[in-house]
């Protein structure tokens, strides 16, 4: 593309043109000064518009209006950085970094320069940034970040100290002090540690319906209870999640360990599973636990084609079978003794379970009959009335 002509060569070629004498064309100036003539014509026109002979836009009018258009684009580019940071900084689960936005307000067309501005942030350090985004300290910041934050969506009630052992797990180590700093920089807090609702406030709403509501299953496989309890050893706590038929009172599932995590509760779900074979449809009933309202034990549910229920806040009675079953294990076992090792408390858990309360304990409701001769006779029954 050819450079424009400067405007004080373009004047002195139209006085020259308007000044010629008679018998001179303009196709001789126009050679004489090496331009075109239409190019010549062109500016002799916009000669007339500037000085008023013929009507049309000026260039002072044109430049004006160039300059009012930049200063609006100018203006729009702004709002739009404001904007843009407004969203960015409202929200409060990410680190207030601008050196990402600035690069994306870039890609939407915003100069940089605008941007810094606005911003009042320095172009240079941002260049340097744009050169190396992510710093090594800050690569391992975010990694022991992730590894807490799976930690608390996994158990939300565990405070800092035991989000650093699983992390730990998850080979992000890191001092006890660093994993308080990454969550109280990100508000993950025990559910235990701080109060999250008022004293007289009522409490949210449940992962599921209440859909058992103290009826009693008529098949195997309608309808179970699970709930969790804790007993102390020498080593520290067991912790002990089941899984209980109510057509047979069976416990058709447990899952024993030294944590309350969700994992206890899915753990206990897929073991029933294994045992009972098709289990679609079944009804899951628990209390509103804050493992039976995770999104691993929802996944579990949802995965054997299973649904959720929960009982209300404060109503004991909506799992009270399940309850019958624990106070059973705690005048038979758990407090028949002290246990010194967790191993000991779990082997005398199981046995009572499957020698004892199975195949050894008669209940009323099932007509002085076990768990496991009330199922055999139901089942046999009805194979024979099919």
């Amino acid at each position: 593309m050819p450079k424009p002509y400067p405007e004080e060569f373009r004047d002195d070629v139209v006085r020259v043109a308007r000044a010629r004498e008679a018998g001179v064309t303009i196709e001789q100036i126009a050679r004489d000064f090496g331009v075109h003539p239409m190019t010549l014509q062109k500016w002799m026109r916009r000669a007339d518009i500037d000085e008023g002979v013929k009507p049309g836009v000026t260039r002072t009018e044109a430049a004006e209006t160039r300059e009012l258009k930049k200063r609006i684009r100018l203006l729009e580019q702004e709002n739009e950085v404001l904007r843009r940071a407004a969203a960015y900084l409202s929200q409060a689960h990410l680190p207030k970094r601008l050196y990402p936005l600035v690069k994306e307000l870039a890609a939407d067309g915003i100069p940089v320069a605008v941007t810094c501005r606005v911003l009042k942030l320095a172009r240079q350090p941002y260049y340097r940034w744009l050169d190396s985004p992510v710093t090594d300290a800050e690569l391992v910041a975010a990694h022991r970040a992730n590894a807490l934050h799976d930690a608390h969506l996994d158990d939300p009630e565990f405070g800092y100290r035991f989000l650093v052992d699983e992390a730990r797990d998850a080979g992000q180590s890191m001092a006890e002090r660093t994993a308080w700093a990454i969550c109280r920089d990100n508000g993950w807090w025990s559910t235990f540690g701080k109060r999250s609702r008022g004293k007289h406030k009522k409490a949210g709403p449940a992962v599921h319906d209440d859909l058992v509501q103290r009826i009693f299953a008529t098949a195997p496989n309608q309808v179970w209870l699970t709930d969790i309890t804790e007993h102390w050893t020498g080593e520290g706590k067991v912790y002990l999640c089941a899984v209980k038929d109510l057509y047979s009172n069976r416990i058709v599932g447990y899952s024993i360990d030294s944590r309350m995590k969700s994992r206890l509760a899915v753990n206990a779900l897929n073991n029933a599973v294994a045992r009972r074979g098709n289990v679609a449809g079944c009804i899951v009933h628990s209390d509103r636990g804050s493992q039976f309202g995770s999104k691993k034990f929802t996944a579990a549910l949802s995965h054997h084609r299973m649904v959720g229920s929960m009982g209300r806040v404060g109503a004991a009675g909506d799992n009270a079978a399940m309850e019958s079953f624990f106070s059973l294990l705690q005048n038979n076992v758990l407090d028949r003794r002290t246990w010194d090792t967790r191993e000991q408390l779990r082997i005398a858990i199981v046995a009572w379970i499957e020698r004892t309360y199975h195949r050894r304990r008669r209940q009323a409701r099932l007509g002085r009959l076990t768990p496991i001769e009330f199922e055999t006779i139901m089942t046999t029954n009805v194979a024979l009335a099919a």
